[in-house]
């Protein structure tokens, strides 16, 4: 697996470096300083990318303007930025995972390398934390879902798999899974991924 860290802090990025070195899946590192430079690789690389790290708060250009112009690879913001809105941001801009400097352990990156490498969603607790607070898109859905649909959305958003979904409502994984699939429809969406983002763009400001 080739991996690329964004951070304009050569001591995050060499400390980063050093901790995914130590997972087997990883193969290679490539490193940027920073947003523009990330994507002049991603453009001229001759060997494709399987999943960039972006830090948010970045002096060129910032983490979220970054994540608009990259569509083909999955990221995931490993920053120190964790307020609400940020969060937000990141996740309706199409980001996989959100984890915040100093709240994981080399076997969650680890974790958070395989699931998102493979499509699904992982926020680290204190991003997990913000989505968690009453949702605002609750307030204002236009996609008449029913409150069980609703819980199981808020949840999806959290990263929640359908089985610690199922756990956290009381239900079969089967049923979970069936509700998604009817969800998914009635918000026109195709994924996981693309619910949450639509979701989670009913609550932004600009809503």
């Amino acid at each position: 697996m080739r991996v690329m860290l964004v951070d304009d802090s050569p001591v995050m990025r060499a400390g980063l470096k050093a901790m995914l070195h130590e997972i087997d899946d990883v193969d290679d590192v490539v490193m940027a300083s920073g947003g523009r430079e990330a994507l002049a690789i991603v453009r001229e690389s001759q060997t494709p990318i399987d999943l960039i790290f972006l830090d948010v708060r970045m002096p060129d250009m910032d983490g979220l303007s970054v994540l608009e112009r990259i569509s083909d690879i999955p990221v995931v913001m490993l920053t120190n930025a964790d307020d609400t809105e940020t969060v937000q941001a990141a996740m309706t801009r199409g980001a996989r995972g959100y984890l915040v400097n100093g709240e994981f352990t080399e076997t969650e990156l680890a974790a958070v390398l395989r699931v998102c490498g493979n499509g699904g969603i992982i926020l680290g607790r204190t991003a997990a934390s913000r989505m968690s607070r009453p949702s605002p898109a609750a307030r204002h859905d236009t996609f008449g879902l029913t409150d069980r649909e609703r819980s199981m959305v808020d949840a999806l958003c959290q990263g929640l798999s359908n089985q610690q979904i199922a756990r956290l409502l009381s239900l079969s994984e089967k049923t979970v899974r069936n509700v998604l699939h009817a969800t998914y429809a009635k918000m026109g969406v195709g994924s996981r991924t693309e619910a949450a983002a639509a979701w989670l763009k009913l609550g932004s400001p600009d809503q």
